[in-house]
């Protein structure tokens, strides 16, 4: 316990310092801001800022990352209930009570307890980041090679399990991103692989490239392609304070929420998707009259909302922990982290404190800081909704040419994003979900890497996997969740989860 006081002590310190701290407000704004505007999204925007990072030093380019991310799910909130369009995916069960509140003109009250419920939810996600980094850590530390590799073998099975639509659709998709992690020179050989000749392609696909072109891009081809009806409420906003009777109605909510969010966040592939959508099922479940749900019931924000800011934090956990990017955003960080030169694992804690700790403090001070941004700017973010969608993009694909040139200052790399923005509006189109691919993509390298020291450690021997006891349970679990996810009645209920 005095380790953890004193470890995050060393993390405020880090944390409040003038540069941090203005780094943080301006993640958090951004995330905000974009969280509100339907259409971006926080992968598309993390993937965009990458570039500004390169002159920051990792811990501020860091703190500013996360908080675009946990501020987009505050944004998403606000949009969810005014507007009833979902900013965010895990927005989505907001909408369902959140505009119905502010339709009957308590959007105030709406905005205020989602504010007041993520704040909570935030605060219990940095204690439990704090408090159980250092042991997974020590864990972490006695895998070698083998166990590594079994763990991202596991992790991409989660991706797949809880990735939208059909299974073997997000198979094919992480199939993909590995064989483009591949592209390149091979360290080991000095052999070309998959440069078809191209000297551009020899030191392989940029991951900011990569990452630019099918969110980035892709997501304004994807908006272009529909023009939607934004209906914004014309009822006044009203008090923002929730009264007691509102308080007596949410606390437990709040706690439920956040205790389903922090719990499934720290599952790798994506578990804070299902946060939201677990906490409205219980609440609806627990409910004297479940007939209140979708009629306007506090509980349906408060439960939801809490969930989704506990499982974005705690998502950070394996990242930080153990170097697995549990969702496409945290694929963004480890990219952030090897622009940097930090190599994401458990040697984060020790070789980088200043970091890891810095980090888990800037998320409360930015959940405090989202609570200020929030509720006093409701109306300026009201207004900001009735900007239409065609005057925003051109501000948008100009910022992503000059921020990918900016990098490397190759024309290749601006005429790259075009061609991935293509390819993942196609992929869109066709019902492939882009965001296993980047998992693929990332942890490509890293399995490779793992896998080629274990067979070398094991002599080539193959048998390694099954006979290390971590690394055999980790691939039966990986074989189990597969074989559960496949069979019909798991794969019809998993289907109804992500079409609500």
């Amino acid at each position: 316990m005095g380790d953890l006081f004193s470890n995050l002590s060393l993390g405020f310190g880090i944390a409040l310092t003038f540069q941090n701290l203005g780094l943080a407000f301006l993640g958090c704004l951004v995330g905000t801001l974009i969280g509100v505007l339907p259409g971006v999204g926080p992968i598309a925007t993390i993937a965009m800022l990458l570039p500004i990072t390169f002159g920051l030093d990792p811990t501020g380019a860091l703190i500013m990352l996360a908080g675009i991310y946990y501020g987009a799910q505050y944004g998403g909130s606000t949009t969810a209930i005014l507007v009833n369009i979902p900013g965010e995916a895990t927005s989505v069960v907001t909408a369902l009570d959140g505009h119905q509140m502010a339709r009957q003109g308590r959007a105030g009250v709406a905005l205020g307890i989602a504010a007041i419920g993520s704040f909570f939810a935030g605060t219990v996600a940095t204690v439990v980041i704090a408090a159980l980094g250092a042991p997974l850590t020590r864990l972490a530390l006695v895998f070698g090679p083998t166990e590594y590799f079994s763990l991202m073998v596991m992790g991409l099975v989660f991706a797949v399990v809880l990735a939208r639509g059909s299974i073997l659709k997000a198979v094919a998709m992480i199939l993909v991103g590995i064989l483009l992690s591949t592209v390149g020179t091979d360290l080991e050989t000095g052999e070309e692989r998959l440069t078809f000749g191209l000297p551009f392609l020899m030191d392989g696909i940029d991951f900011a490239v990569l990452a630019m072109g099918i969110f980035g891009i892709a997501e304004i081809l994807r908006n272009l392609d529909h023009t939607e009806t934004r209906d914004v409420v014309r009822q006044t906003i009203g008090r923002l304070l929730p009264n007691k009777d509102d308080f007596r109605q949410s606390y437990k909510p709040v706690l439920r929420g956040t205790f389903i969010g922090a719990a499934l966040g720290i599952l790798p592939g994506n578990g804070a998707v299902l946060g939201p959508f677990a906490a409205y099922t219980l609440e609806k479940k627990l409910a004297k009259n479940p007939r209140r749900f979708g009629q306007g019931a506090i509980e349906g924000v408060a439960g939801p909302e809490s969930a989704n800011n506990a499982g974005a934090q705690t998502s950070f956990i394996p990242l930080l922990t153990l170097g697995i990017p549990p969702n496409a955003v945290m694929a963004l960080m480890v990219g952030a982290m090897t622009i940097h030169g930090i190599v994401p694992g458990p040697q984060v804690m020790t070789r980088n404190p200043d970091l890891f700790w810095g980090m888990i403090a800037s998320m409360w001070v930015g959940n405090l800081m989202l609570l200020i941004i929030n509720l006093p700017m409701i109306g300026m973010w009201v207004r900001l909704l009735k900007v239409p969608y065609h005057l925003l993009f051109p501000a948008i694909l100009m910022f992503c040419c000059i921020g990918i040139y900016s990098i490397n200052s190759l024309p290749t790399d601006v005429m790259f994003i075009g061609l991935f923005g293509l390819v993942g509006y196609m992929l869109i189109k066709f019902g492939f979900e882009p965001a296993p691919m980047l998992l693929g993509f990332v942890l490509g390298k890293l399995m490779e890497e793992n896998l080629r020291r274990a067979l070398i450690i094991s002599r080539g021997s193959l048998e390694t996997f099954i006979e290390r006891p971590i690394s055999a349970g980790l691939l039966v679990v990986a074989l189990i969740l597969l074989v559960l996810a496949l069979l019909p009645s798991i794969r019809k209920g998993r289907d109804e989860v992500f079409t609500e």
